[in-house]
């Protein structure tokens, strides 16, 4: 029962945390993380996304039917687990998909194309106000760089 209790609690602050950090648009970021990119989505933004649906902290669905994949972050699956050689956060999945909900269901993306990852397309994507999502979920800990594609396209510039 004290674990349950602990976790429970755990899950209170992360959420807490990525509430508040979401939601002070100018606030510092935390030690060791990106400077996060307050810029006008770049001229070579090749998409638009209205999201219909935030299939987890990573992942989400255009309304057009289009999935997309953020590129260069991980998050935890919806099972909470992650899978073998990615990055893992520390932060639950529930957390980051609530995270990412937050920042961008409903609402229309401008978008880089970057990739392919099955049958996703991967991208660096924006809010109308200029945030770039992939880096706001970094910022809010609910998911992390994965160093292996933020080296080939760089996130957070």
């Amino acid at each position: 029962m004290r674990f349950q209790t602990f976790a429970a609690a755990l899950v209170l602050i992360l959420l807490s945390a990525a509430w508040l950090t979401l939601n002070d648009e100018r606030g510092s970021a935390a030690a060791g993380a990106p400077a996060p990119s307050w810029n006008r989505p770049p001229g070579d933004a090749d998409l638009l996304c209205r999201v219909a649906y935030v299939h987890d902290g990573d992942s989400l669905r255009c309304q057009d039917g289009a999935r997309i994949r953020l590129h260069a972050i991980a998050a935890r699956e919806k099972d909470e687990t992650c899978s073998s050689g990615h990055p893992c956060p520390v932060a639950s999945g529930a957390a980051a998909t609530q995270a990412l909900k937050r920042l961008a269901e409903g609402r229309e993306l401008t978008c880089r194309s970057i990739g392919r990852s099955y049958d996703r397309l991967t991208a660096v994507c924006w809010t109308p106000e200029g945030v770039e999502v992939n880096c706001a979920m970094i910022r809010s800990g609910t998911a992390v760089i994965w160093p292996r594609y933020n080296r080939q396209t760089p996130i957070c510039s």
